[in-house]
């Protein structure tokens, strides 16, 4: 599935060019451009953060990751989001970034409608799986978010030259951090983690208030895939699609879990479609019309789908899915479980 985690060829391509561009001169470009370090935290201001609570005694925050705890000296001003849902966790918390990365792509600001308006000015745009180092010094950050990213240890060195960087908990590689572990992630390195968990509680309760409204959720078996052009996938546990479904009552598909790996996502060819047998069937098409999954005779011929327990999520839905950011989940929970509700009867 292309939104899944990049292949070991794009981690070629991205290590290529960054020791092209360290070659270059740019690493002298990047340390110079960061007062020359990743700890100082004292950065030009630019009005990147706005309604925070912060004050000077949240800092110097510290946040633990994957690559040991990193130290944020002061408020942040000028923040850069990168990560999968990073932009939307930093807006939920007050602070609006200079810059942040577009996954799915939305266009505008880089976020959801769930999100709109919440940007005063629009972001520097960078890239997702190879970002623009340079673009990125240039805005003069003194904060980088990549919490839910592929963990790579290039991607992590060159951008800490350039700010403090928040990079993956452990664990989190190949986009696995959970919308909770972003959420207080982000909290804390913005100096409000009291506001974070107040998200975290308050999405809780929905969630809780979901799964006591729909008591036939409990137990019952959800297969969450999707097409793409390089063929069929199921999600496996880990992946916030999945823990979005076992948040409210579901168990993942056990035959979709058994052939986990080290991704989110397993592939599933169309001689074995039967493996997104389930008690609710829940598909997206990435790239591809919804047309190529519902006239799809194999896929038709599937036990839920052909016992009418499946759906096809509409596109906001599934990058409401698929972002799996504080804010977006809020809004797949009002508006993705009544189509549970509906496809489980």
């Amino acid at each position: 599935m292309n939104d899944s985690a990049p292949s070991a060829a794009s981690r070629r391509r991205r290590r290529a060019r960054t020791a092209a561009l360290l070659s270059a001169g740019v690493a002298t470009l990047l340390v110079t451009a960061t007062a020359c370090g990743s700890d100082d935290g004292d950065k030009d201001s630019g009005g990147g953060a706005k309604d925070s609570t912060a004050s000077s005694a949240a800092f110097p925050a510290k946040v633990a990751t994957k690559y040991g705890t990193i130290t944020i000296d002061k408020k942040p001003e000028r923040v850069v989001a990168l990560g999968w849902g990073d932009a939307e966790a930093a807006l939920a918390l007050g602070t609006q970034p200079v810059g942040a990365s577009d996954w799915l792509p939305f266009g505008g600001d880089g976020v959801g409608p769930w999100a709109k308006g919440m940007y005063d000015k629009k972001p520097e745009l960078i890239g997702t799986m190879e970002p623009e180092y340079e673009k990125i010094a240039a805005l003069k950050p003194d904060l980088i978010l990549d919490t839910k990213s592929s963990g790579d240890k290039t991607r992590y060195e060159t951008l800490s030259k350039i700010a403090p960087t928040v990079d993956v908990p452990k664990g989190g590689d190949a986009y696995l951090t959970s919308w909770k572990q972003q959420t207080l992630m982000v909290s804390q390195a913005l100096g409000v983690p009291e506001k974070g968990r107040k998200l975290i509680s308050d999405t809780n309760a929905k969630f809780a208030a979901a799964a006591k409204a729909h008591p036939e959720f409990k137990g019952k078996t959800i297969t969450v895939g999707a097409l793409s052009s390089e063929g069929y996938g199921a999600y496996v546990n880990g992946d916030g699609r999945v823990n979005f479904a076992t948040n409210l009552g579901f168990k993942n598909n056990p035959k979709v879990e058994a052939k986990k790996t080290d991704s989110f996502s397993v592939r599933v060819s169309k001689e074995n479609l039967d493996l997104l047998d389930a008690d609710l069937t829940v598909m997206a098409g990435i790239g591809v019309p919804d047309s190529k999954i519902t006239g799809d005779p194999l896929y038709k011929a599937v036990p839920s789908v052909k016992a009418g327990h499946s759906l096809i999520l509409d596109k906001t839905s599934s990058k409401a899915f698929a972002t799996g950011s504080v804010l977006s989940i809020q809004y797949a929970i009002d508006h993705v479980v009544p189509e549970f509700a509906k496809a489980v009867k």
